[in-house]
């Protein structure tokens, strides 16, 4: 099992004196930072701020950093180094890359869409009608949120070019089948891009087993600093036009990053690997196993919360029951505002939201009114057991 104690000791917001006697439960918009990352930051502007890879020390030690942080995080991930880019947030990632395959396809060829995404892996891509390229949608159950990949099949021919959908949704949660709809996709002749941003918090995949042409997630939601990361496999980034300044085009990892990148965040990146080896160290496993930690110890702490919620007439769950098939985030919808319900939430000390959450369109799917929005619930894997007893016992009470 995860220790607990041992996590959050990793973490100095668990310390921090403006923050006792809360629970944070919206780590879905954005996690607590670990220690690895505020000390390389830290280190970063104190020592390292400088214009890097030149020939002096602070400038050759800048460089180095951020060589580091590129080539462990692709290690964890299980992809080349050049694979991995760093960029200013999963969304302007996702957006460059909408560019790219604008050019790269024919009106008349066709993206497939999902309704369970974020906005950001969404948006970008129903643009592409704007060039005469076909959109098609892969639509979810309205009752349960699901992506069927029966209903893919239906929608894959040979005019597809890339199918995009989420890892997991930031308001369903149920956990998709990365590896099964990638291989349909492929086989069909399609790439994939998946949207990690609402699964990477809760162990980072091996992207190279999954088999993804495309993962992206944003580092401000897996304990580190507020940057996009972003895989693009080599075989589709060298054949995507090249986004960048013309001199960078032979440069895998520069290709879809047009403007330079926040050279301490991206060094802070490193951190994030430096916490995933501690936990690994002190569980004695591999650090490729630290994600199985993780998910062993939400989903403990998950299914009693789950549980709690079934008894409520008036609270419908979006997406399954089951800890097991699901990110440890919960959409609720209340039949009224949920704004006003988190902040007598806050009131009894847990750190929640109210709202749409930019995912618009999966609300909407089952008869939601995103202005009511839903009150959403999410944490990870450094929430102890005290604090979800202490958010069903607020529940309780507000509810």
């Amino acid at each position: 099992m995860l220790d607990s104690d041992f996590v959050r000791a990793q973490f100095p917001a668990f310390a921090e004196p403006s923050l006792e006697g809360q629970a944070f439960f919206e780590n879905a918009g954005g996690s607590y930072t670990c220690q690895p990352v505020i000390d390389r930051l830290e280190r970063y502007y104190r020592q390292r701020k400088v214009q890097p890879y030149g020939p002096y020390a602070a400038s050759r030690l800048a460089g180095e950093e951020m060589d580091e942080a590129r080539r462990r995080m692709a290690a964890l991930l299980g992809v080349e180094t050049g694979e991995l880019s760093f960029g200013p947030s999963t969304t302007q990632n996702t957006y460059v890359l909408a560019q790219a395959f604008r050019q790269f396809m024919q009106p008349g060829e066709a993206v497939i869409v999902t309704n369970q995404d974020h906005e950001a892996n969404s948006g970008p891509w129903r643009r592409l009608a704007e060039a005469g390229i076909e959109v098609r949608e892969w639509r979810i159950d309205p009752e349960t949120g699901h992506l069927d990949p029966e209903d893919l099949a239906e929608l894959l021919d040979e005019k597809v070019r890339l199918v995009c959908f989420p890892h997991c949704s930031n308001i369903v949660a149920e956990i998709n089948p990365v590896a099964e709809i990638t291989a349909m996709a492929h086989a069909a002749g399609a790439f994939t891009c998946v949207d990690g941003v609402s699964y990477a918090p809760h162990g980072f995949p091996d992207v190279g087993a999954l088999g993804a042409d495309i993962y992206l997630f944003s580092a401000y939601k897996t304990y580190g600093p507020h940057q996009g990361l972003m895989v693009v496999r080599r075989a589709l980034a060298e054949v995507l036009p090249n986004q960048a300044h013309f001199f960078n085009a032979d440069v895998l990892y520069k290709r879809f990053i047009p403007a330079g990148p926040d050279h301490a965040q991206v060094a802070a990146c490193a951190g994030m690997a430096d916490y995933i080896e501690t936990l690994a160290a002190h569980h004695g496993c591999a650090p490729g196993a630290v994600h199985d930690l993780m998910r062993a110890q939400e989903e403990r702490l998950l299914q009693p919360l789950l549980d709690a919620l079934k008894g409520r007439n008036r609270v419908r769950l979006i997406g399954p029951a089951e800890a097991a098939r699901r990110a440890p985030t919960l959409a609720l919808a209340l039949g009224r505002p949920a704004a006003p319900v988190a902040a007598a939430l806050a009131e009894q000390g847990i750190m929640a939201g109210g709202g749409h959450f930019y995912a618009v369109r999966p609300l909407r799917a089952p008869g939601l009114d995103p202005e009511e929005g839903v009150l959403r619930l999410s944490f990870t894997h450094y929430t102890s057991e005290a604090e979800v007893t202490k958010l069903i016992e607020a529940l309780d009470a507000v509810l």
